[in-house]
């Protein structure tokens, strides 16, 4: 096909604007689905996906348009996640996209999410098309919206399209707005074999499968490519694209997105961003903008039951398949035995990779507290990676440590204004700046350290604006941070999953706090079990469970007191005994312990 009729673009949205709607409402348009074929959120795969209402995993689709003239279209459609623990991901669809349509609530209007995403199709130079949503609702409010977006990108109030993506009002002219304004891809069929990979999912028969945009020359099964990342090389069996399923043809030429199949039994080999190229292509430049994608977050998953160790460890290996971001390796802890140490990009990643553990595989699992990956210099000038506390060295060889800063954006009316500045201030937060998108809406930029964020900041926030604002936030830099480790000893033992690294000014208060929960929630024993808090040698805190006493003397009526001492000098050295060698089982509840804290 000649690439003047194709259009490649995705649809950019903060998270509940309408997105997997307004695809499904361009599928049932283009007739690419049968009524039959068609249901809600079509392009979400996963349950979780459906019931939490948001994109995890990109989907691309290819659509064909006919319009007024009789003139076929190929709309490539590649729908992007949308929240910003894979902020890289959306970059990478991006740049295999000439176009972009920018989807606004009429009612919620613009949010950070909105922004951000905005910025990054303004960095991938993508021609961006205004659109709000949702406009047959009764509290829609489309003049403000419009004049939110005016500002946001500077359009006129007459390129905006109004839309309902429910009841399919105003779909028309969002074909035909594609059709003019984003441009056709070049047609550099005849230049040396550049595709970028923007996804891949693995088939259990077939392999990974990299989703690609070609920019520069023509792919087809027989070609020999290989990876810019790792210089591996494949045989490619067969090219296609996508109508909801794989669509085998014969060759992908410069403008196509689709998918091709060599083989490829690791999925981690397929990285988003990378450049596939010929075999033979020598002195060629990668396409820009890859880099390897880190996880921010970690937290050690361990199986309730011993017993589910090696279940767990395959579950894990399967989730690896189709998410090359998920990083795990075995670990061991004194407190919850034989588990793994998993990395993650965010939180919401976590959360979804936790609960497809326990709903797909049937495994119930006990989580550490999330920690963020320390940066530490020891006094012998060596700096190390720390991303959890059990690894940190010993304080007296620590030079310094360093903690991952993010650049935050908050988006909220101004009446909440107050309360997010005090939250932000209570969470070690730098204030940068204020901007008013509109008279009532402001948007707070601020630095904060991750750690600081990871465990609750997102619903006291909710809470704090009643559910108004929204967050952005992408990470920035490392900061010296006068941070300490605190341990908490049960028995005088310390308990490896509840140690925590925290701001020196936090650990007093922190220490009591956890010290007084522990006391609740650890059961008593039939001796005293001190718990304490310390901060290196130094105890902070202690308070003591107290021990299940037994009335040996009921026994005893009347005669001398010498037998009542000699039962409870045999009681004092049993306890004694069972002090030293006896182990406090130590439940769920206590562990999680350390979260609880922080939602105090």
């Amino acid at each position: 096909m000649d690439t003047s009729q194709i259009r490649n673009f995705c649809i950019i949205a903060h998270i509940d604007h309408g997105k997997s709607t307004l695809a499904d409402r361009l599928l049932e348009e283009t007739k690419t689905l049968s009524k039959k074929e068609m249901k809600s959120q079509v392009l979400d795969s996963m349950d979780l996906e459906r019931e939490r209402g948001i994109t995890i995993k990109s989907h691309p689709i290819q659509m064909k348009y006919i319009d007024s003239n009789k003139k076929e279209f190929t709309f490539n459609l590649i729908d992007t996640p949308g929240h910003v623990d894979f902020t890289y991901e959306v970059s990478r669809s991006l740049a295999a996209c000439e176009g972009a349509l920018l989807l606004v609530d009429a009612v919620q209007g613009v949010e950070a999410q909105t922004v951000s995403n905005t910025y990054l199709a303004i960095e991938n130079d993508l021609t961006i098309i205004p659109v709000i949503n949702k406009v047959d609702l009764p509290s829609a409010r489309v003049d403000i919206v419009e004049d939110q977006l005016v500002e946001l990108i500077g359009c006129k109030k007459s390129e905006i399209i109004s839309v309902s993506a429910k009841t399919g009002k105003g779909l028309e002219n969002i074909f035909d707005t594609i059709i003019q304004k984003i441009p056709a891809p070049e047609d550099r069929s005849n230049n040396p074999l550049r595709a970028m990979i923007f996804d891949s999912v693995h088939d259990n028969y077939k392999g990974a499968i990299p989703y690609i945009r070609v920019f520069d020359g023509v792919i087809k099964p027989g070609d020999k490519v290989k990876f810019f990342a790792h210089n591996s090389e494949y045989d490619i069996t067969e090219v296609g694209h996508f109508v909801l399923k794989q669509m085998p043809s014969k060759e992908l030429r410069a403008g196509d997105v689709g998918y091709f199949l060599a083989s490829i039994r690791d999925v981690s080999h397929i990285l988003p961003g990378d450049t596939v190229t010929s075999k033979n292509t020598s002195e060629l430049d990668p396409l820009p903008g890859f880099k390897e994608i880190k996880p921010m977050v970690f937290s050690g998953l361990y199986p309730s039951d011993a017993d589910d160790y090696d279940q767990l460890r395959m579950a894990l290996e399967k989730l690896k398949l189709n998410d090359a971001s998920l990083l795990f390796e075995p670990e061991t802890s004194e407190a919850l035995g034989f588990g793994f140490r998993c990395g993650f990009l965010g939180l919401l990643h976590m959360e979804i990779i936790q609960e497809r553990l326990e709903r797909e595989f049937d495994i119930a699992l006990v989580t550490t507290t999330p920690n963020v990956r320390y940066k530490i210099e020891i006094k012998n000038g060596k700096m190390i990676e720390v991303d959890t506390p059990s690894k940190m060295p010993p304080t007296g060889e620590i030079q310094s440590i360093l903690e991952p800063y993010v650049s935050a954006e908050i988006i909220t009316p101004k009446d909440y204004i107050g309360g997010i500045m005090k939250l932000c201030q209570k969470k070690r937060g730098i204030y940068k700046n204020t901007n008013y998108l509109t008279a009532d809406k402001a948007q707070l930029h601020y630095e904060l350290p991750l750690g600081e964020i990871i465990f609750d900041f997102f619903d006291k926030l909710k809470s704090t604006t009643k559910g108004y604002a929204s967050l952005d936030y992408h990470l920035n830099d490392y900061v010296l941070g006068d941070l300490k480790k605190l341990d908490i000893l049960i028995n005088h033992e310390p308990v490896d999953a509840l140690s925590i690294i925290i701001h020196a000014e936090d650990a007093y208060h922190r220490g009591v706090a956890l010290c007084s929960k522990l006391k609740e929630l650890i059961p008593r024993q039939m001796f005293d079990v001190p718990i304490q808090a310390a901060l290196g040698n130094k105890v902070i805190s202690r308070s003591t469970v107290k021990a299940v006493k037994k009335n040996v003397t009921a026994k005893c009526y009347g005669g001398d007191i010498t037998r009542k001492r000699k039962l409870w000098e045999k009681q004092k050295e049993g306890k004694k005994r069972m002090k030293s060698i006896g182990k406090v089982e130590i439940p769920q509840e206590a562990l999680l312990a350390v979260l609880q804290i922080d939602s105090d």
